[in-house]
């Protein structure tokens, strides 16, 4: 938010469609301007309806907790965007890549979790949970009740990819990413 000049959260819709298996490798010629953040992703067990719901009720709704790239994309020259086109851009999403394992976030603290990422064998980011609105249940949270203020809601099963923990990296072909969340796992992938 910061790095771009938003000055306030907002959301897009994920689809399978935006899905890319781990270590397979992502055709640069499918993207525009791409980005990566390391995030931490929830997975849904059951409903979140808000207005009204706090951390709490994101852990209980919570299957569990994976390490995600973000691979962030714009059709705004030059990244040059505001909240306005950022929103009509699904966030800037541009696919997403899950991690090697589903873990509880009961017995995290995802306040302190650690992220490593790594370009081509070198640390280019790090950061923790707390990156990420203070907590990335928190963020979860504020994305299930500004959803409810719209008539909608989270549902069993939905991926939610909770925000950087470090600034986005520019990549390029031939690029090699991987992410590394202490208590978490992994995640990794490649441009082409």
């Amino acid at each position: 938010m910061d790095m771009l000049g938003v000055n306030q959260p907002d959301f897009g819709q994920l689809t399978d469609r935006m899905v890319i298996n781990q270590g397979e490798s992502i055709a640069m010629k499918s993207l525009i301007q791409p980005k990566a953040e390391g995030e931490i992703a929830f997975v849904l067990k059951r409903d979140l309806n808000g207005p009204g719901v706090t951390v709490a009720d994101v852990l209980r709704a919570t299957e569990g907790v994976m390490a995600c790239f973000e691979i962030v994309d714009s059709r705004i020259r030059d990244w040059k965007i505001r909240i306005q086109d950022t929103i009509a851009d699904n966030a800037s999403c541009g696919v997403f890549v899950l991690g090697d394992r589903l873990v509880d976030p009961r017995n995290l603290d995802l306040f302190t979790t650690g992220m490593v990422l790594e370009k081509n064998g070198r640390i280019v980011g790090t950061g923790a949970g707390a990156a990420t609105m203070g907590s990335p249940a928190i963020a979860v949270a504020w994305l299930a009740n500004t959803l409810g203020q719209l008539g909608m809601s989270l549902k069993a099963g939905d991926v939610i990819l909770s925000g950087a923990l470090s600034a986005m990296v520019p990549v390029n072909a031939g690029d090699n990413l991987r992410m590394t969340l202490a208590g978490i796992g992994s995640c990794s992938v490649r441009f082409e």
